[in-house]
């Protein structure tokens, strides 16, 4: 999630818990501080290996086992600013109720966190709310500020209630696109080997849908509001390394190789070769159109330089022609 929802979400619960009103503004700075925390591993980055960042961005900082170490030295950094009124005790649990919702809260999120490291790498994806969404966000800090400026706990308890609420709704969202997807593929005549629905920017009413079949990839879109309306999109031939990177050696340990696996262990393996952009590597899940596999990153592979880091590529262009195109789809 952005820094400030999940800043909202930390504030939140030691807020909820506190009763004595005289404590209720660290309670809020503290939580809301800790609750972004783990995200201060976007430092961890390389100039000379560009997919370091995404190796490590929701690592050991997001996983449950760390959470008491980081609400620690959260705690070691806010004791000084509040150790004339509040104990070390009531610092470190308010750090720690704030930096622990962050984890859970990107788990909520199709980018992947890695919960139950170091006891597994596995990506945990819930896919039920978009990394920005401002009708979960700005509902809450209006009632965590409340709670700030009046020292009255309820405003946090609503606030809580009304995000925890939200993630819900994803999660009925979510399977209800998945059914209405599952049902298009069986239209189609395919057996989708496994789906995969996600929300679309800022909100959980459009979504993205994903199956494999028969070696391709199919992209759709689906709004579900008071009614259920499908947006067909397209699809592309999921990545086979022998006919789409033919040069690649996968048996020798060449850098690009490794950099190919990295990248897949991060999109969940759902990889494709833009077309008509040979050995740019992309990652289907994200675009800003939700029926497109226009990336919104990928990998440019080098096939004369088989031992240098891939370049990891971003494109997030915003032009007025995707927006009108997702304003029309969101709002029709």
């Amino acid at each position: 999630m952005d820094p400030l929802t999940q800043g909202v979400f930390g504030a939140s619960l030691p807020q909820s818990l506190e009763h004595q009103r005289r404590y209720q503004k660290a309670a809020f700075v503290i939580g809301f501080l800790s609750g972004m925390a783990p995200d201060l591993d976007v430092l961890i980055r390389s100039s000379s290996d560009p997919l370091l960042a995404l190796d490590f961005h929701r690592h050991f900082t997001h996983s449950l086992a760390f959470i008491p170490f980081g609400a620690l030295i959260c705690a070691s950094v806010f004791y000084f600013l509040f150790k004339k009124k509040l104990s070390f005790k009531r610092v470190y649990l308010y750090a720690f109720l704030g930096y622990g919702t962050h984890a859970l809260l990107d788990g909520c999120t199709s980018y992947g966190t890695r919960l139950f490291w170091p006891f597994s790498d596995a990506r945990i994806t819930w896919n039920n709310v978009s990394v920005v969404d401002p009708l979960v966000t700005l509902p809450m800090l209006a009632l965590v500020l409340l709670g700030y400026f009046r020292g009255n706990s309820n405003f946090a308890k609503l606030a809580l209630a009304y995000g925890l609420s939200y993630l819900l709704l994803g999660v009925v969202q979510r399977d209800r696109a998945e059914d209405i997807a599952t049902e298009l593929a069986h239209s189609r005549g395919h057996t989708p080997l496994r789906m995969t629905a996600k929300p679309s920017f800022g909100n959980i009413v459009l979504w993205k849908t994903i199956y494999e079949h028969d070696g391709h990839y199919y992209v759709d879109a689906v709004k579900i509001g008071l009614d259920k309306r499908l947006i067909p999109g397209t699809s592309v031939k999921k990545l086979d390394i022998a006919t789409d990177l033919p040069w690649l050696d996968t048996t020798q340990g060449n850098q690009q190789a490794i950099d190919l696996e990295r990248f897949r262990v991060f999109s969940d393996d759902y990889l494709a070769v833009l077309p008509n952009q040979a050995n740019y590597v992309i990652d289907i899940r994200y675009s800003f159109l939700p029926n497109s596999v226009d990336p919104l990153w990928g990998i440019r592979m080098k096939p004369h330089a088989p031992n240098e880091h891939v370049d990891y590529d971003t494109t997030r262009n915003l032009n007025p022609e995707y927006r009108t195109k997702f304003f029309a789809m969101l709002f029709d």
